[in-house]
């Protein structure tokens, strides 16, 4: 399977409308890519919890419908980040969709671990409950890579790879690039993440969008502009990791 992860960049100065119109375009440009992945609340802005009330879309708005145009365009499977997303009853989510290559909504994840500490996404948003796999993909959203029992029931859930939206600062990137991997060596499985690059509300993001494979390595990793970065992962690697290095069979928690 080849990965196309799109590093976006984006200020201030730029209007949800065009910056639809910008992604949707990139990723009909994806051409040769199975699976292409977008960073977390992109239409919307990661950290302009002024703007979200304003903003927020129901699950077949405008983003959606742009972004499974666009997938059905090239002809493969979209994750396209995540966007604000407000339900029949008021009630604001971090939403993520993945897409399949006819436009169809394969799976839709609500991220379960707000970040905040009582402020921004706590404050404003709804945390989900339910863990998503789509046939062997796992999907996480940002702070969710921070909480190891998630991976886990993932992993439970037959899950082979993760596939994570997010927009995470440059002043924590350290921890983005240490927490990908362990995720990926602890429970065997390739970790495709996602993130933001530029600035936006004041915040520089982190950038370094990375795909890392069963063992734990590197396949490739973005600097912190806006760019494209391709990796070819084989999940047949996850079953032979796991055969051969045994050690998910050895939990006793």
């Amino acid at each position: 399977m080849r990965v196309h992860l799109i590093q976006l960049a984006y200020g201030d100065d730029e209007s949800i409308e065009d910056r639809r119109d910008r992604v949707a375009a990139l990723v009909r440009a994806q051409t040769g890519a199975d699976l292409v992945v977008l960073p977390e609340l992109w239409p919307q802005g990661g950290f302009a919890y002024d703007r979200w009330e304003d903003l927020a879309e129901p699950t077949d708005g405008a983003t959606v419908q742009a972004l499974r145009a666009a997938a059905r365009d090239l002809g493969a499977m979209v994750h396209m980040g995540s966007y604000v997303e407000r339900d029949e009853a008021g009630r604001m989510f971090n939403t993520s969709v993945l897409i399949g290559s006819d436009g169809a909504q394969l799976a839709t994840y609500r991220k379960i671990h707000l970040f905040g500490f009582g402020e921004g996404e706590p404050k404003l948003m709804t945390p989900g409950s339910d863990v998503v796999v789509h046939d062997r993909l796992g999907i996480a959203t940002c702070y969710d890579l921070r909480f190891p029992e998630l991976f886990r029931a993932l992993l439970d859930g037959g899950a082979e790879a993760l596939v994570m939206a997010s927009a995470w600062p440059a002043k924590r990137i350290a921890h983005w690039r240490l927490l990908a991997q362990a995720r990926a060596v602890e429970d065997q499985m390739y970790v495709v993440a996602c993130n933001t690059g530029g600035e936006h509300s004041g915040v520089p993001m982190g950038g370094h969008s990375i795909v890392v494979d069963p063992w734990g390595q590197v396949l490739a990793e973005a600097g912190d502009g806006e760019e494209v970065v391709v990796a070819d992962i084989d999940l047949a690697t996850v079953a032979e990791t796991r055969r051969t290095f045994p050690v998910l069979a050895d939990r006793r928690l």
